[in-house]
């Protein structure tokens, strides 16, 4: 053996001990109402059920459900009637209560440990589908805050997705690639158009990143998903800076029957 290998599996060793250690100390509990679980990242059964996955057949532009298989490709009346700025758009659960508990306690009750678990399952929703969105080295960037909000929040609920959806996936992430330039009033309450509106010319690529988007795919990242609103006024600036290819992605999506 040596010395590279014995060093690996020392470090291992090392984690398995920590982690033996952790959850004796503090016992793992349910990521939503915090029953305790078997193992750490893990939810309920209860809460489990709770949860809707989003799986194909899905539009192949909104990633919205289909009743049926309607065939590779396919696309939904509302993405054929207004093609969007991003090309695609995923999502791994619909914004039922659980998932709405999960989002909630991340983004106002600074669970920022729920972050690496979230971001988890989107990875491996996304290699469920088999669409490739991970190949090929996409660049990982949040959708912003405008930094009033930041700093009255203090971090930045799809940042905090987006870090630890690059570092699961090996990606690059640049946080700084797309600022918000103006403050906008909270998206919650507006209907569909009004939240267009809000949100309308509110992104920009600064010039210094142009050159290192010219051309490249991105991952857009964000907490949810209900009218599509940030995501296009996001791709608009993205595409205008150059970006050869956006895809957006959540970590829950309101139902289409409920936006």
């Amino acid at each position: 053996m040596n010395t590279a290998t014995a060093l690996s599996k020392a470090k291992q060793s090392l984690r398995r001990a920590a982690g033996r250690v952790q959850d004796v100390v503090l016992p793992p509990v349910c990521l939503a109402c915090e029953t305790g679980v078997d193992a750490r990242g893990t939810v309920c059964s209860q809460c489990w059920s709770g949860l809707r996955f989003i799986e194909p057949p899905f539009c192949a532009v909104l990633g919205t459900p289909f009743a049926r298989d309607l065939g590779t490709g396919a696309k939904s009346a509302a993405a054929l009637a207004r093609p969007p700025s991003f090309d695609r758009a995923r999502a791994t659960v619909f914004y039922d209560d659980v998932a709405r508990q999960l989002v909630q306690a991340l983004k106002f009750s600074d669970r920022t440990d729920l972050a690496p678990w979230m971001a988890q399952w989107m990875v491996e929703s996304l290699h469920r589908t088999g669409e490739g969105l991970l190949d090929a080295n996409p660049i990982v960037v949040p959708v912003p805050l405008h930094r009033r909000r930041l700093i009255s929040r203090r971090f930045n609920q799809s940042a905090e997705l987006a870090r630890a959806l690059a570092r699961a996936a090996h990606l690059s992430y640049a946080p700084d690639f797309l600022h918000r330039i103006r403050p906008t009033r909270q998206q919650v309450g507006l209907d569909a158009s009004a939240r267009h509106s809000n949100v309308r010319g509110a992104f920009r690529v600064p010039t210094e990143h142009k050159p290192q988007l010219a051309q490249k795919r991105v991952l857009l990242i964000d907490d949810v998903h209900t009218t599509g609103a940030t995501l296009e006024a996001c791709s608009r600036a993205l595409r205008r800076a150059g970006a050869a290819q956006i895809d957006c992605i959540t970590f829950a999506r309101v139902a289409p029957d409920k936006v």
